[in-house]
């Protein structure tokens, strides 16, 4: 290798070293080339098929990662994010690729993070085709990276969910959160670390473990709970709450002039949430903009799919709550206390 490159802080070899690492984790031997290879089955029958895809980051919560020093969940958030908007779109995830930029390669870090993307992709039933992990010493500080994925799906066009297939009267099904997912960590990290000064081992009683292992819990995959869904035809949309909370990604499922009503209190809502409530002072919209409450993802159902969804998440063992209704409204997305009545 260039020793020249190295002594400007690029070290080739530590890069090649990462690239057998991950071979040996995804069980991939074709990794490396310049294109990763993806064949689509023989026995995939459309009439009129549509490639999906979806790219995403982990934001800051990365920063919590590194301060610390626990990698090995946030590989499963990047492909979460991904596969899941993929999945709301109606469509089957297919393949994953991912890139890695960081100031210095640390191979136990970077085989960390790798391990994350791999049980991810495991989970998520696609495949890692690819990727690219760039030293780049001028441009993160040391023990810093970012973290980004991209993922493709396919789908019969027919059969891709819009809001138009949803009508009033229909059916709020939401399937629980692992905690805060990767979404307004910028506000959280505000409130426990700039404003507050708390440490990542701290325990708040009603969370009951320490801070650092509550906010990194990784983002939930939906694929395997919501695809045999998709393949019966179940649902009329689907909203994958992201950043913006409940009320921006429940918005983008639903046509003009229908509101989606929730039930407060028809869910649990993470002690997390209240807590960071509590301490940043949020208003109720602050939270609902921002947080998902405990839903990372919301199905639109008609009335009478409700049984057969409801059971068919039973016998995947996912655990599903109705959360509210369709509406006429102009309003997209309202809250109903349970004290109205």
């Amino acid at each position: 290798m260039s020793e020249a490159y190295k002594k400007a802080g690029v070290d080739l070899n530590a890069g090649y070293e990462v690239l057998k690492t991950v071979k040996a984790l995804s069980g991939n031997r074709q990794l490396g080339a310049f294109g990763g290879l993806f064949p689509l089955a023989a026995e995939t029958v459309m009439n009129e098929p549509v490639l999906v895809a979806g790219t995403d980051g982990v934001g800051t919560k990365l920063l919590v990662a590194i301060a610390a020093q626990q990698h090995e969940t946030i590989g499963i958030d990047l492909v979460a994010m991904c596969v899941n908007d993929i999945l709301a779109q109606g469509a089957q995830p297919q393949f994953f690729l991912d890139y890695l930029g960081l100031g210095h390669t640390d191979q136990d870090q970077v085989a960390a993070i790798m391990k994350g993307v791999v049980a991810g992709c495991q989970e998520a039933g696609v495949a890692l085709i690819g990727g690219e992990t760039a030293e780049m010493p001028d441009m993160y500080a040391h023990g810093h990276y970012d973290l980004a994925g991209f993922a493709v799906g396919i789908a019969d066009r027919s059969a891709l969910l819009d809001s138009s297939q949803v009508r009033a009267g229909d059916v709020l099904i939401g399937l629980p959160a692992n905690g805060l997912h990767a979404n307004g960590f910028s506000l959280v990290r505000d409130i426990l670390f700039k404003q507050h000064h708390f440490s990542l081992d701290h325990v708040f009683p009603t969370v009951g473990h320490p801070l650092g292992e509550e906010l990194l819990r990784p983002t939930k995959i939906y694929v395997s709970s919501v695809l045999p869904l998709l393949q019966q035809k179940l649902v009329a949309s689907i909203a994958h709450i992201t950043g913006g909370g409940l009320i921006e990604n429940v918005a983008r499922a639903l046509p003009e002039k229908l509101s989606a009503q929730f039930e407060v209190g028809s869910w649990p809502v993470p002690p997390i949430m209240t807590v960071l409530a509590d301490l940043g002072q949020l208003t109720p919209t602050d939270v609902r903009s921002t947080f998902n409450l405990g839903l990372g993802m919301v199905l639109v159902v008609h009335p009478e799919q409700v049984a057969p969804v409801l059971a068919s998440l039973a016998a995947v063992d996912q655990v599903a709550y109705q959360v509210g209704q369709v509406v006429t409204g102009e309003k997209p997305v309202t809250f109903r206390e349970a004290t109205d009545g």
